[in-house]
This record gives C-alpha cells, structure tokens and sequence, in this order.
C-alpha cells in the first residue's frame, strides 16, 4: 500500500519547480539533468533564480556545449561548489560530442559522462527516462530513515537506505524496466519525486507534521515518538583553521584580477591576488606574498577579517589594500578589469566578500 498511498498524495500536492514536468507529461533530460547539477549541495530556493538564468540563454544541451567554459562559470558565480560549473560544461560538450546531444537513457550510460555519479544517473534514469530506480538524495533518505526507523548510523547507512527506499517503488511489469506516464505500478520518476517533495514539505528535519504524512501510520520512528533523532548521524569532523591575506589593488577605476587554476578548489575562478591559504599562518607570514607592484610604497590593512566556510575547512582572510598609478602594469598572470564590470567577472563568494570588504561596497 505504500507506493500507491505515495503516488496519490503527490497527485495531490505535488511542488510546482521550474525544472519539473507538468503532470503526465514526460520530463526534459536536459531540465533534468541541469537541476540535478544545480541542486547538489544546494537549496531550491537558491538554484531557481540560477536555472532560469541557464535555461534562457541556454535552453538545450547542444546550445551550453557551444558555451565558452568562462561564460558557464560568470553565470555561475554565487552559486557555489564550481566543480560542478566545470563538469557541467565538460558534459554538455560530451552528450553534443558523443551523443548526438541526446542524453544516454541508462543509468549506466549516463554514468560514463563527465560529473554523472550515481545518485545524479539514477535521479535523471528516474526522473527523465521512468528507469526502475530510485535516487536517494537527503530528503529521500531521511523519509526512509524514519519510516524504518534505521538505525545505524549515516554514511555507512546508506546502502540499506538504498535498499529499502526501492521498496517505495511499487511492483514492475513482468519483463519491463520502464514505465509509461500515468500507469501507478510503474511510475519509478513519480515515485521518487514524491519522496523527494515529502521530505521537503512534511517529513522535515525539525518539526515533521506527521499528521499529514501519508505514510504515517506505517512509520516507526513516528510509533516510537523518536521521529526528529532520524536519520542517525556519525559527529562531523571539521578542517582546521586556515588563515590568508587577499590583496584589492585599485588603478584609478580599474581593480586588479586573476584567474585561478583550473584544477583544484575553486578552480577557473576570478580572484584578487592572495597569499597562501595555511593553517596556523600569521598575518606577517601572508603579507610577504603580496604582489609585486610598482608604486606600492606600503599596503594598508582593512579593520577586521573575511570569513568563509569551505566544506573541509573554515577560512579567514586579511584584506590589505593598495592604491598605484596610472598604466601600472598587471603582474604577470593577472589583469585589470573596470570595477563597474566586477558583476561581469566569476567571482566565487569568499571573493565577492573580499572585494566589498576592500572597497567598501
């Protein structure tokens, strides 16, 4: 009874998204697969106003694969973890390249393709192709995790997560791995979106309304009284402190730049200059890294730190700034560009931070 209780409540209160197909109709891989990128470790709220932004100037996969790796990642700017900016295009290119600009209808075959792993290929084999899986992505695995009332603890709960989640699927079709639009026993992309929108929606972190859930009567975290301690989680381990100076040049209206290296954190990114980024590094030690610049006679320190919290670890970073004449030269491997054109440029967040910092905006 599970799946079609499920499937009847998200026939009833389905999340209207941009990315998402209107009922009975079948999904566009490419809104699928876009939003899935988008939506890694990421809220809805912050990736609509992104996905409308991409889907307008680049409404199908073959238009972003002709996209210069730059203008994906200016678009992407502020939106964080630009790996996935990278991997996006690197993709993009591969399905035009390799596919005809078709996406494979397998998870398998998408799996083979730059920044597919296999949450992201099964959500877009569900989602877009109605292939009999079922993606756990964290809305899904805390629904399961109460349901069942798991107990061990996540990561190394995850595959029985896995395993029980694709209970919720409902029975197949003798000899089908597809489904067809609108037949309940099979509906493998509603089913997952339905779990998806029941965790967002009912089955949230704090304060779940239970009484609404449609699967409430067979949860036994809820029998239990213990719903709000699920999904059980191993203590978190946080990187040390890392510590850095970030350098804002100005050259009349002019602010000076650099593009990042393409490998690595925040690779391809625009930044001011800065020193290292060490743990344990003081504030002499960074400032000996600044640029080499003619006219710089002293830099000037700004009142207090930027703040920002990478995944593996936190970062602070002094800001020092620094005013040179006109037709200074850019050291070699950065630029000048116009401050008015700043919004222009892909800033990451940490340097969007610096730059306001440094110049007061």
């Amino acid at each position: 009874m599970r799946p079609t209780l499920l499937l009847a409540w998200y026939d009833r209160h389905r999340r209207r998204l941009p990315w998402r197909a209107p009922a009975g109709e079948r999904a566009d891989p490419y809104r699928v697969w876009l939003s899935e990128i988008m939506l890694q470790q990421t809220t809805v709220k912050a990736v609509g106003p992104y996905f409308e932004k991409f889907v307008s100037r680049w409404p199908d996969v073959a238009a972003l694969a002709r996209a210069s790796l730059d203008d994906v990642l200016r678009m992407w700017a502020g939106l964080g973890y630009y790996s996935r900016a990278r991997n996006l295009h690197a993709c993009a290119v591969a399905v035009l390249r390799d596919h005809g600009g078709i996406f494979p209808d397998s998870e398998e075959g998408l799996r083979t393709l730059p920044g597919i792993g296999p949450y992201t290929a099964a959500a877009i084999a569900a989602i877009a192709f109605d292939r009999r899986t079922m993606p756990v992505d964290g809305n899904i695995e805390r629904v399961v995790s109460r349901l069942f009332a798991v107990e061990e603890a996540l990561p190394q709960a995850k595959p029985l997560i896995q395993q029980l989640a694709s209970t919720l699927l409902g029975p197949a079709r003798a000899g089908d791995e597809t489904s067809r639009a609108g037949d309940e026993k099979s509906r493998a992309g509603d089913s997952a979106q339905a779990l998806m929108d029941l965790g967002a929606s009912i089955c949230t972190p704090k304060k779940p309304a239970c009484a609404l859930c449609p699967l409430n009567d067979d949860c036994a975290a809820r029998a239990r009284g213990d719903q709000e301690s699920f999904p059980r989680k191993a203590p978190k381990k946080s990187g040390a402190l890392r510590s850095g100076a970030a350098f804002v040049v100005t050259r009349g209206d002019e602010l000076l730049v650099r593009t990042r290296p393409e490998k690595g954190l925040l690779g391809g990114m625009t930044e001011v200059p800065t020193s290292e980024w060490l743990a344990g590094q003081d504030d002499a030690a960074a400032l000996e890294q600044a640029p080499s610049l003619k006219g710089v006679a002293r830099w000037h320190r700004k009142a207090g730190v930027v703040t920002h919290v990478f995944t593996h670890f936190p970062l602070e970073l002094a800001v020092y700034t620094a005013t040179v004449p006109p037709r200074t030269r850019a050291p070699e491997g950065m630029r000048w560009v116009p401050v008015a054109t700043l919004a222009d440029e892909a800033f990451p967040n940490v340097m969007r931070k610096v730059v306001a910092h440094g110049l007061g905006m």
